[in-house]
This record gives structure tokens, C-alpha cells and sequence, in this order.
């Protein structure tokens, strides 16, 4: 991003939060103000916020409308189900998960792309675990899902307050902020419900890469008694108060100054920011798209699949998260994951994890296999999915649930060129 586009975003968040504090008098300009700042801001601290896309500007928004609704109905993304199950929290919240078990006679019923991926022969009894990222959800491993389904098992949750899973009970009820400890003692309730025995492999991208940390923090002796491997995707051990977003420096500081604030007061009208998010669709959706990936081709339906998981949401769960990363700091506990084989994959131009903080969980486990995807953003998983499919098949094979076999061959690419004709 340029300087000046980047200094236009900085103006742009700034007067929102200006505008929705002056405007709170008087009911239509605070709807037109909390539609602003609920895209300009709420995006920004989703990590999925810089620029617009100009064609957004001009393409008429009848056009852009239909667009979607096509991209909807034809994209497949996000719609592969397994065997579902719930786990609660230690404070009552419902977690939704979902199975998907390896095919019981590889050799009669695997088609042939997963024999060729790892060969012939059973899996071992391995469950790897996925867990996404902020103002995602399970779907958002579609690619890697795909891939894997039917060769091992894996199990593939919503966080606390996205997805499918229920809102938080502590913060709901009890007014608690969320933190990525909290987040680790989830991943726990899941995996005692839906893998309490076997080894397992941790999967995790952006704030999922955190809640695996977390979790290690938190029980170290799980990690050496279960844990065979992990993977940490466009994540961070902390530091995240230093990410500049691609902003000058002055830009950035004078958003976290005003942001913690505008986030409480969208989030105490909920329902009125969700009118004005759902108005201002088309800037939401061109800031997403900008924030999420950096390759120009990018195949639209998969854009419009992260527009929707990040739209759905709600601004309410946007703004309660939010100061959870400031205090993130995780660096002592990647010491748990010391002589795993471990996966460290990052994009060269994520703005929102940068790939700098994957170096440097890295350079903390130096037998860690570390990948930087040129020409990807932060959503690399579904931007690239090849590569990372490609890297986390090898994963599993150097912990033992799977056979050796040949690496992944370019499945599930995104790129609109290379899509079939």
C-alpha cells in the first residue's frame, strides 16, 4: 500500500470515531456514523483492514449486489459437514465441533487423489486438531479439510462466540473480558470430548495459532504425554501492540488511542452498527479483500467466502476480543513444543501477523520447518491452500499419521487464472 492510500484509511478510521462520537445526538446521523466506523474500525480490528478497492468505486452497486448473490449460490466454499458433537467450557460455553473420521478401507473407497497424496495404506490413529482465527470459523480450513478428509482423523471447531458455538457465558453474563488463556482451556473441552485418547497434532491460524499456545501454557504435560505435532499458521507469540497494519506510524497511534473506546460504544448498539455494517457492504467488502490477500487473482468466490465469515461476525463479539492480543504474549510456552516436528507458515505480506513474528517463533524452535508464502496475506490458507496443504501433509507425515507419499500437486488453488475453463 502506498503511503498516501495507506494515510487516507488512517483519516478515514480517525473521522469515523470522530464522527460517531459527534453525531451521537441525533438517531439517523449515529446510524450513518456507527455504519462508518462499524466498517472502517470494526475491520481494522479484525485484521482484515487497509484499502479499497477501486473498482468498488466504480461498478454501479446493483451490479455489485448481484455479483454476490451469484458468488454465493456458486461457491462451494464452507459447506463441508462431519459428524457434529458439543464440549462446554469450564464456564458452561458451548463449543460446537465437528468429526471427520478416515476412511475404513483406504484401499476400496479413498479416491484416487487422496491415495495419491499418502498412499495406500490405513492412517495411524492420529487426530489433528484446527483451530481458526478471529471473526472466522471452522470453515475457513476448507482447502485443507478437503485434502485430508477421509485419510485421517481430524476435528475442526468455531471458538467461543463465533460460528456455531455459543456466546460466551463469562462474558455474557458475567461482563469478563475474553482472553487467550480462556481460549486454551476451550481447546482443552474439545479435545477431551472429541479426541480424549491417541496422540493428536495442533493445527491453529492467527488467533487459533495463539489458543494452541495458550493451551501448551497451560497444560505442558498434555503437550509431552499427546502432542506429536503442530503447526502454526500466520500467528504470533505476542508483541501484536507493535503491528502497524501498513499504517504510518502516527496514523496507528492515534487509532489505538480512540480504538478500545469506539469499539465499547459499537458494541453497546449491537444491532444499530449491524444496520450500518450491512449499508456500507461494498467498502467492508473492498477492505476485507485488501487486508485478507495480497495476490490480484485471487478466484472472487473464495474473497466472498472470508467477506461472509467475517461479516457474520458480530460487532458486539469484535469489540470484546479486541484487547485479548494487546496483552497476548505466549513466547515462554512455545518451549513445550521443543524436539516436535513443528510447522511454522506465514505470508510475506501479511499486514495483520506479520511474517516477522513467524520468524521469530522460529528462531525459538530452530528444528522448526519454517515457510514464507511470497505474494500471500494473512488469509494464506485460503489464498494458497496448495502450499499450505502441500507443507502440513508433510507435517503429518513426519509425526507418523500418515504413510509416506508424494507431495500435494497443486490442489485447491485460488487463483482465478487457474481455475478450470
Amino acid at each position: 500500500m502506498s503511503e498516501s492510500s495507506a494515510q487516507a484509511v488512517t483519516t478515514a478510521a480517525a473521522a469515523a470515531a470522530a464522527s460517531a462520537t459527534s453525531a451521537a445526538g441525533a438517531s439517523g446521523g449515529w446510524r450513518r456514523a456507527t455504519g462508518i466506523a462499524g466498517a472502517a474500525i470494526g475491520v481494522i480490528a479484525t485484521g482484515a483492514a487497509a484499502g479499497v478497492a477501486i473498482e468498488r468505486m466504480t461498478v454501479g452497486r446493483s451490479v455489485r449486489r448481484k455479483a454476490r448473490l451469484v458468488l454465493d449460490s456458486a461457491g462451494p466454499y464452507g459447506a463441508l459437514r462431519g459428524t457434529p458433537g458439543k464440549a462446554y467450557s469450564d464456564d458452561g460455553t458451548e463449543l460446537y465441533y465437528e468429526v471427520d473420521d478416515p476412511d475404513p478401507d483406504p484401499d476400496a473407497t479413498t479416491p484416487a487423489r487422496r491415495r495419491r497424496l499418502f498412499g495406500r495404506r490405513s492412517p495411524a490413529p492420529v487426530t489433528v486438531v484446527f483451530s481458526h482465527g478471529y471473526c472466522l470459523n471452522q470453515d475457513s480450513w476448507h482447502f485443507q479439510r478437503a485434502a485430508l478428509r477421509g485419510v485421517v482423523r481430524t476435528v475442526h471447531w468455531d471458538q467461543r462466540s463465533h460460528g456455531r458455538s455459543g456466546r460466551g457465558v463469562a462474558q455474557t453474563e458475567r461482563g469478563e473480558p475474553v482472553t487467550i488463556e480462556q481460549l486454551g482451556q476451550d481447546l482443552k473441552a474439545v479435545i477431551d470430548a472429541a479426541a480424549p485418547e491417541g496422540p493428536i497434532v495442533l493445527v491453529g491460524h492467527s488467533m487459533g495459532g495463539m489458543t494452541v499456545m495458550a493451551f501448551a501454557d497451560r497444560y505442558p504435560e498434555l503437550v509431552r504425554e499427546r502432542v506429536v505435532g503442530v503447526a502454526l499458521v500466520g500467528t504470533s507469540s505476542g508483541r501484536l501492540g507493535e503491528v502497524n497494519f501498513g499504517l504510518p506510524v502516527a496514523g496507528v497511534n492515534a487509532v489505538r488511542r480512540v480504538l478500545p473506546g469506539v469499539l465499547k460504544a459499537l458494541g453497546q448498539r449491537a444491532e444499530l452498527v449491524e444496520k450500518g455494517r450491512r449499508a456500507t457492504a461494498d467498502l467492508f467488502a473492498g477492505i476485507i479483500k485488501r487486508y485478507s490477500f495480497a495476490s490480484r487473482d485471487v478466484d472472487p468466490a473464495v474473497a466472498r467466502f472470508a467477506e461472509r465469515m467475517i461479516e457474520s461476525t458480530p460487532i458486539d463479539v469484535v469489540a470484546e476480543y479486541y484487547p485479548a492480543f494487546n496483552d497476548h504474549d505466549k513466547t515462554e510456552a512455545l518451549a513445550h513444543f521443543a524436539g516436535l516436528p513443528v510447522l511454522v507458515l506465514a505470508g510475506v505480506q501479511d499486514l495483520v501477523t506479520p511474517s516477522e513474528h513467524s520468524e521469530a517463533i522460529a528462531d525459538l524452535l530452530p528444528d522448526a520447518e519454517l515457510v514464507l508464502v511470497p505474494d500471500a496475506g494473512h488469509l494464506v490458507i485460503l489464498e494458497h491452500p496448495e502450499v499450505v496443504t502441500d507443507r502440513l501433509a508433510d507435517l503429518l507425515t513426519r509425526t507418523g499419521a500418515v504413510p509416506a507419499g508424494i507431495t500435494v500437486n497443486g490442489y485447491g488453488s485460488t487463483s482465478d487464472t487457474a481455475r478450470p475453463g
